[in-house]
């Protein structure tokens, strides 16, 4: 019973996967990669994939195991010093925030 419903579980994640967003207007239209970014980053990166901005490393690194820690700590610390997207953008770019 468990290995069907986890097997239902997969189909249904890669069938909503490969289906497009329905957003044209956007550089990227979702697909698998804006799934992985999403389920991984959560929704609000998720959406700044689909409207174009890259990942900074900052995000990157917290698919590694131990050191994604060091990633969160900084972001935590940015968020306490009272650090904006418009900071961020003027700090890192555009292309990121």
């Amino acid at each position: 019973m468990k290995k069907s419903i986890a097997l239902l579980m997969i189909v249904l994640m890669a069938v909503f996967a490969v289906t497009p967003a329905m957003a044209k207007s956007s550089p990227r239209n979702g697909g698998v990669v804006a799934f992985f970014v999403g389920c991984c980053f959560g929704p609000r990166t998720g959406a700044a994939w689909n409207d174009g901005k890259n990942l900074h490393w900052t995000e990157w690194i917290r698919i590694v195991p131990i050191v994604g820690i060091v990633g969160e700590i900084m972001n935590g610390v940015d968020g306490m010093n009272g650090m904006t997207s418009a900071d961020m953008a003027k700090t890192y770019g555009s292309m990121y925030y």
